[in-house]
This record gives C-alpha cells, sequence and structure tokens, in this order.
C-alpha cells in the first residue's frame, strides 16, 4: 500500500479520530479546572472537614493509575447503575484525574500570593468565597500559566487511554489500523505520531506565549 493509497483510505477516519482526540482533550481539561479550582479552593479554606475531604481527593487520584480510574469509572458506576456512553466517562475520568494535579498547581500558585492581599480583602469585608474569587484565584492562575501548559499536554497525551475503554481518539484508531496489514505498523505510527504533534507543538507555544504575557513573575 502506498502513501496515498494508504491516506484515501484512512483519511476520514484518522479526522473522525482526532477530532474525538480533541473534543476530549478540552473538554476533559474544562471540568479539570472546575475540579482543580473547587478543591484547592477546600484545600485552603478554614473548615477542616473541606481540607480533610480535598487533602483524600488530591491523594486519592494522584496515587491511582489512570487505566484503574478509568475502570472504576466505566464499571463501577455501571455496578452502581449509573451507565453513560463511553465519551462522558471517559471526560469525567480524565477531568477528574487532571484536576487533582491541577488543585496541586494551583495551590502553589496561591502560597505565591502574598499574605497581605488577603488580609487587604479581608479589611475591606471580603468573605472567604469572594476573597478566593475576586483576588487569590485569579493572581494564582497567572502565577503558574507554565505549569497548567504542561498539565494540558500531559491531559492531551492522556487521552490515549480512553482506548481502552471502546472510546475511538487516534490511539484507538491506530489499534484497528494495526490489524490491516497492508497499512503498514510503522506508517500507522508516524502518522499517529505527526498529528499528536501537529496538535501540540501550537499549544505549547501558546502556553509559553501566555505565560510570558500575563504570568506574575514573583
Amino acid at each position: 500500500m502506498s502513501w496515498s493509497e494508504f491516506l484515501d483510505k484512512y483519511q476520514g477516519p484518522l479526522i473522525d479520530a482526532a477530532w474525538t482526540t480533541l473534543r476530549l482533550a478540552f473538554v476533559s481539561f474544562g471540568i479539570a479546572l472546575v475540579v482543580g479550582i473547587i478543591v484547592v479552593s477546600f484545600r485552603v479554606s478554614p473548615i477542616p472537614p473541606l481540607v480533610r475531604v480535598a487533602t483524600w481527593f488530591v491523594a486519592f487520584f494522584r496515587n491511582t493509575p489512570l487505566l484503574v480510574v478509568f475502570f472504576l469509572a466505566l464499571f463501577g458506576l455501571g455496578d452502581l447503575g449509573l451507565v453513560y456512553d463511553f465519551f462522558p466517562t471517559a471526560a469525567v475520568a480524565l477531568g477528574l484525574y487532571t484536576g487533582a494535579y491541577m488543585a496541586e498547581v494551583l495551590r502553589s500558585g496561591i502560597n505565591a500570593v502574598p499574605q497581605g492581599q488577603a488580609e487587604a480583602g479581608r479589611s475591606i469585608g471580603l468573605g472567604f468565597i469572594q476573597l478566593m474569587r475576586l483576588i487569590v484565584i485569579p493572581q494564582a492562575v497567572r502565577t503558574v500559566i507554565g505549569p497548567i501548559g504542561n498539565l494540558f499536554v500531559a491531559n492531551f497525551k492522556n487521552t490515549a487511554v480512553a482506548s481502552t475503554i471502546s472510546v475511538l481518539e487516534l490511539t484507538g484508531q491506530s489499534q484497528r489500523m494495526f490489524n490491516d496489514a497492508a497499512a503498514g505498523v510503522w506508517r500507522v505510527l508516524i502518522v499517529i505520531t505527526a498529528i499528536y504533534l501537529l496538535f501540540l507543538f501550537p499549544a505549547g507555544y501558546v502556553f509559553r506565549w501566555l505565560d510570558a504575557r500575563f504570568s506574575i513573575k514573583r
């Protein structure tokens, strides 16, 4: 099979798989951002039960393999009668997993915010939620744009694990293509790798630009 024949045969499936990968990467990362902000707010809150819940959440997901998290989401929820399609299950599982790391990244950013900023907010009558939303979290995010970009890249690559629960993203599509001997294993690997690089190189550039443009240097 020549390269032109290979592309003619697999162009459509590859485009569909790439689109699935993109959607999964962005949806799960959006979930991770929300989860990370909520968890880190619990982690630094003055309420001990919330601190313990956040600490447990981070410890659980950081010490559990991602593949196990996917299987727990798929089969564990299924045993409880909560059955969802493969894509939303993968997006939530990956979002929770990355969210634990996001919480730790944001916590390092919060620790870098000068204490005087929080004291100034409290002095004008801001409550804890207002203080976090208006003063602390915005500064924390700008402090850790670079690490957030690293998490985005890691999250994007982790979408490959979704193939284990029948989500037909790029890695899942490549596994199907391996069954076609005429396609050639190396040709498949080259194309799939090139597609990942096509997405991730620009993403790295964007986050470097955001870091240079908006980051708060401490």
